[in-house]
């Protein structure tokens, strides 16, 4: 008994651990925010929520192996709902990351006129999911994906 209060003890002192380190790595890539443009911070705010699951994830699967749970099933578990939930939004991911190599890269900005992919038009927006573009009027929303595989014309105007 007292080898069980021991090890839950120990659980309970890694988790609480790795929660505190999650919420600092979370708060130093938010710090990173008065050093990059406001364009920028929607691809900061998604690496701080990364970092912080990450790390709890971890912190929390090392507490319960400490107590003796066997997470083997766990571990795989996560990985198979990991690649099943990926294949199912795997175009939602696409445009995701293409934003965000957008968004850090910079081909084109608010302002300039672009061409891709038989769409054209002033950008007024970029964001996560797509890029939107202004023509006499009317908007269209490209998706970053397309933006991001296809030849784009820049233009100022």
């Amino acid at each position: 008994m007292i080898i069980f209060k021991m090890k839950f003890l120990i659980a309970l002192i890694i988790l609480g651990i790795s929660l505190y380190l999650a919420y600092l790595a979370k708060n130093k890539v938010l710090e990173f925010q008065f050093r990059i443009e406001k364009e920028k911070f929607p691809v900061l705010n998604i690496l701080s929520h990364i970092a912080y699951i990450s790390i709890a994830v971890i912190g929390t699967l090392t507490s319960l192996s400490m107590m003796g749970v066997d997470i083997t099933a766990l571990v795989a578990g996560i990985g198979i709902t990991g690649f099943a939930v990926g294949f199912a939004l795997k175009d939602i991911i696409s445009n995701l990351i293409a934003g965000i190599m957008i968004i850090l890269y910079n081909p084109f900005r608010i302002g300039e006129y672009i061409k891709v992919s038989g769409y054209e038009g002033k950008v007024v927006e970029i964001n996560l999911r797509y890029t939107v573009l202004e023509k006499e009027g009317s908007k269209v929303l490209v998706p970053n994906a397309t933006m991001f595989k296809n030849i784009i014309t820049v233009s100022k105007v």
